[in-house]
């Protein structure tokens, strides 16, 4: 092929995955936030609202918040908010362009590494566009998961090239870039063994079985595997102290949920439907007789992938690239109340893309029109993929959608029940949200969430016994919720019962220091009771973490009037004005009484 033909096609190809990506995901860039980690990431989280700050690179190097070290991941959605003020459709815009980038990387890489154009095109049209992708582009909290993968890509870029001219300088940069990538998701502490399978193919480092070469390329990796090592550790401690699951189910059930979960992801590559944004651990329900089969499967497979190797190298490559990178998350160490996720995918399914990629021609070699048939096939597969994926991306347009959506394709989904009750809460329509959180009581009677959220919906219905009762049941079974202790000290502040509203706070600060809601009720709960100066200072302390916080200035502005600091007022006023806060006017006129 010409070299000018050859570089028009490949600018055909780019402009294609532009087009495509964008006609699936263009949608995203008027989706709201959901109720589910978005908040703990970004719309309720005071380090990333304030912007990229001193305080928020300090806090993203230093914290293990959301049961995770990713700092970078961090800084990537305090610069947004910097950017683009509370508006989520940038947000979302930014993980689509990440995503994009992504696709382009994961292209030139293969293409880079195989010389083969049609089935780097392939592979990375596949990644823009399966439906099991959609979750790790719609969801704002997956920024690490395309962060991630950005540098996870770029890291196999830096290493081709590395390979192709080695020197001291390139190793380096390959090891930088991918530190940064474990700084935005651990999930490329398995990126080490893949750069191992890239030297078996395609870079054919490993042309036969040679001791001494394999320890060579093993030695090399040996800085990656110390840095995923480090990672791994850091990764345990964040989710030791969070909400992360870890011996609460029998090793037995983990072992059959992972193989189970192998095949079901498989499964929902070849047959993309019913996918949720969360999928019910089945517990101690899992079934022996499907783990069985998928056990036996993958099993089979794997025999025979390694029994074709010689002839078909690219076998190897793809099928242990998917059993390899899915490790960390398969469950066997169990995090989180899930089965699985389609998130997970996200990276993993390139080594199944690439066996499709390379298997299909190799298997219709025969064929006549071969290349017309191959071509044609293409077009329909990703056609009805893009068809699939669009209708996924839709339905994260708010959280009311995805969990509806959600409740429709799972069984007990508790989770879906909760979050649909927040998002009746979010409406206003608190019968409706009452029923939910009931039901997801009813499936999952120790989920604290759910109490919390009942008692909200009571708290908006003015009825306050029934709201505490299920604060105090959250909190009995989560001692350490700082929103269960809030939302009781806001139900004993509307029955006048200041003294323990007082306490209430009180506990949620010493549970979440940078509670700003907590401290602005604790300083009006300190205000009804007449201790003015202790009332200021928990106002203080509010705006201290969150700077344009207008209610805390307002009542700031009110208690120094109420203990006769009207200089100490007019500042406050003053920035009231310069926040544009309606509640300038307000106390201004107090302050002219």
């Amino acid at each position: 092929m010409p070299e000018q033909v050859k570089k028009s096609l490949v600018i055909s190809i780019y402009f294609a995955l532009i087009v495509s990506t964008f006609l699936v995901f263009w949608q995203i860039r008027n989706f709201d936030f959901v109720n589910y980690d978005d908040n703990d990431y970004v719309s309720e989280n005071p380090h990333v609202l304030n912007g990229l700050t001193a305080d928020a690179v300090w806090w993203a190097f230093t914290t293990g918040h959301a049961a995770n070290w990713h700092p970078l991941t961090w800084l990537s959605l305090a610069l947004d908010r910097q950017l683009f003020g509370p508006s989520p459709g940038r947000i979302h815009l930014v993980n689509l362009l990440l995503h994009l980038a992504n696709t382009f990387l994961l292209f030139t890489v293969i293409k880079k590494m195989t010389g083969a154009l049609w089935q780097s095109a392939f592979v990375a049209a596949l990644f823009a566009l399966h439906p099991l992708h959609v979750e790790s582009v719609a969801w704002i909290s997956e920024r690490k998961d395309v962060l991630s993968t950005f540098f996870w890509l770029l890291t196999m870029l830096a290493y081709a090239r590395y390979v192709k001219q080695p020197g001291a300088v390139r190793y380096l940069l390959v090891l930088l870039i991918f530190a940064m990538g474990l700084m935005s998701k651990p999930m490329l502490v398995t990126l080490p063994f893949v750069l191992l399978l890239l030297d078996y193919w395609p870079l054919n480092r490993i042309k036969h079985f040679d001791r001494q070469v394999i320890y060579r390329l093993v030695w090399e990796k040996i800085p990656f595997i110390v840095f995923s090592i480090a990672s791994s550790v850091i990764t345990f401690l964040a989710q030791q102290n969070s909400e992360a699951i870890f011996a609460s189910l029998a090793l037995k059930f983990r072992i059959g949920n992972a193989f189970i979960s192998y095949a079901r992801y498989i499964e929902k590559m070849i047959w993309p439907s019913r996918l949720a944004v969360f999928y019910p651990n089945p517990y101690e329900n899992v079934s022996v007789l499907y783990a069985v089969i998928s056990a036996a499967v993958l099993l089979i497979v794997t025999i025979l992938v390694i029994r074709l190797a010689k002839n078909h190298r690219y076998l190897v490559t793809g099928w242990f690239w998917y059993l390899g990178t899915l490790i960390p998350v398969i469950g066997f160490i169990q995090v989180g109340r899930h089965a699985m996720a389609d998130r997970y995918t996200y990276i993993t399914l390139t080594g199944l893309f690439i066996i499709i990629a390379w298997g299909l021609p190799q298997l219709t070699a025969k064929w006549p029109q071969r290349k017309i048939a191959l071509g044609v096939s293409m077009v329909i597969v990703l056609t009805a993929l893009g068809i699939c994926a669009h209708r996924q991306v839709s339905y994260w347009k708010n959280s009311f959608v995805l969990f509806s959506h959600a409740l429709a394709v799972t069984q007990n989904n508790y989770i879906a029940y909760n979050n649909l009750g927040i998002a009746y809460v979010d409406l206003g329509r608190w019968s409706e949200a009452i029923d939910n959180c009931k039901q997801a009581i009813k499936i999952k009677p120790n989920l604290a969430e759910s109490h919390v959220n009942l008692g909200i919906a009571y708290s908006n219905l003015g009825r306050w016994p029934e709201a505490i009762d299920a604060y105090k049941q959250a909190i009995k079974i989560k001692p350490d919720s700082a929103k269960a202790y809030y939302n009781l000290g806001v139900a004993y502040g509307e029955l006048g019962r200041s003294t323990e509203a007082i306490e209430a706070f009180k506990q949620a600060i010493l549970i979440k220091s940078d509670y700003a809601k907590a401290h602005l009720n604790l300083g009006v709960a300190y205000g009804k009771l007449g201790r003015l100066s202790e009332a200021i200072e928990a106002f203080k302390q509010a705006i201290k973490i969150k700077p344009d916080y207008v209610e805390a200035h307002k009542n700031l502005g009110t208690a120094y009037l109420a203990v006769g600091d009207k200089n100490s007022a007019m500042a406050e006023y003053n920035i009231l004005k310069s926040l544009n806060s309606q509640f300038a006017n307000d106390l201004l006129n107090q302050i002219n009484k």
